[in-house]
């Protein structure tokens, strides 16, 4: 099982980013993001929400370099097709270690797992306390560490606040804007932007810039797999780079080697 039209990566610099009505959308509500390549002009469309109550989650990593993305950075502007495998550049929401929750939170979100009750086409998959939780946690626990709140002064390197076992990112109910706020703001400081998922068939652009696996069963169902999943990725001039991910709520975070949800 795979996405129909293949998968990819468009690379090139910021041209503009705008949205749909919110009242006028119909089944979903896109953002249009908008890149300038040697081809031309890649148009990508950004799933943020929809009015059949399914609901959408996004989510941003912010502690990454260009060496973290090494496959990706070294290829040039323009498309570029991707092969499902760890090692081509492509993303997965599940398995790609830039983008895994810590050791100790993605075994509490195993445990929330373990213990769900609703059937799969619920929202079950959509933020939970565990990200509220993680949140307020990278809000505050810097803070703590600039201020003398231990004995004899003690002040907590960046290095112990989350080192790898803790290193997590909250997902984020998203009301279609709030998604495309976070991004908007980011995108004029990027010197480049890598915009991944299914190419169009006609013209030039990407879609399905989302988790592509963990759908329940159903229209979807048939395109999920591993290693193809969509993002838009923003790399800063001084070799900073940030992922902004989306999921479905419907979509599942624990996979078995086909994307299927297990």
């Amino acid at each position: 099982m795979a996405l129909d039209h293949g998968y990819g990566v468009a690379i090139g610099t910021f041209v503009s980013i705008t949205r749909e009505d919110p009242g006028a959308f119909g089944h979903w509500y896109h953002g249009k993001l908008r890149i300038s390549t040697p081809a031309g002009q890649y148009e990508a469309a950004l799933d943020v929400d929809t009015p059949t109550g399914i609901g959408v989650s996004y989510r941003l990593v912010t502690d990454l370099t260009t060496a973290s993305i090494p496959t990706l950075a070294a290829l040039g502007d323009g498309f570029s097709s991707l092969a499902a495998t760890p090692t081509s550049g492509a993303l997965d929401y599940v398995r790609s270690p830039i983008l895994r929750d810590g050791w100790v939170v993605s075994r509490l979100r195993r445990w929330l797992v373990a213990r769900r009750r609703a059937p799969l086409n619920s929202q079950e998959w959509a933020p939970t306390a565990l990200d509220k939780l993680i949140a307020w946690i990278r809000h505050w626990l810097p803070r703590f560490g600039r201020r003398r709140w231990f004995p004899l002064g003690w002040r907590f390197p960046l290095r112990w606040r989350f080192p790898l076992r803790w290193r997590s990112f909250p997902w984020v109910s998203s009301d279609g804007d709030n998604a495309l706020d976070v991004l908007e703001q980011r995108l004029p400081q990027a010197a480049r932007i890598y915009i991944l998922g299914e190419p169009f068939t006609t013209g030039l652009g990407v879609h399905n810039v989302h988790l592509n696996q963990g759908d329940p069963a159903g229209p979807h169902q048939a395109e999920n797999g591993i290693w193809q999943d969509g993002a838009v990725i923003i790399q800063l001039a001084g070799g900073g780079v940030t992922i902004w991910q989306v999921k479905f709520n419907t979509q599942s975070l624990v996979t078995n080697d086909q994307g299927l949800p297990s």
